[in-house]
């Protein structure tokens, strides 16, 4: 990954580590379901299809343009490393576009996951709040929901070892 400097207005960046290895990891990012336990609701209709569209939603916030309902496509994916979405608010607006990408990468017998939030306008007050609103919930949030999740996931046969 290119690092950025934080000071860069126009995206959000978070790359925690997991204590699982990557294939656990990468079936909570892309097995039909499961992102749903880590991610907004809505999320559970994600599928890991090109151009499939899916609606989360959150909880609306006055003065970001962030109406609470997102219209989101998957518009690339590696299945085995990355998935990328394509959020535009659900508002009718047209005036909020993101990109969120996923990217999986193994150290060891773990997993670190980047995540790479893009498409701010540094020149757009509300969406510097709302910026600011996401980048202080996607840290902590990042850093302790996915492994939460991941925790939860049923382990087995059929399953890879849920821990490394």
């Amino acid at each position: 990954m290119n690092p950025v400097p934080d000071d860069d207005l126009t995206t959000i960046r978070v790359d925690p580590f997991l204590p699982h290895p990557p294939a656990t990891v990468r079936r909570a990012l892309t097995e039909p379901g499961l992102p749903a336990g880590w991610q907004m609701p809505g999320s559970e209709d994600f599928r890991l299809e090109g151009a499939h569209r899916y609606t989360p939603t959150s909880v609306p916030r006055p003065g970001t343009n962030v109406s609470g309902s997102a219209d989101v496509r998957v518009p690339a994916f590696a299945a085995e490393r990355m998935v990328s979405v394509r959020w535009a608010d659900a508002d009718g607006s047209g005036s909020v576009h993101r990109t969120i990408t996923w990217t999986l990468e193994q150290e060891g017998r773990r997993a670190r996951l980047f995540l790479v939030h893009e498409g701010f306008d540094p020149d757009d007050p509300a969406q510097m709040m709302a910026r600011k609103i996401m980048d202080g919930g996607r840290r902590p949030h990042v850093m302790r929901a996915p492994g939460s999740a991941l925790d939860r996931m049923p382990c087995g046969s059929a399953h890879t070892e849920c821990r490394a």
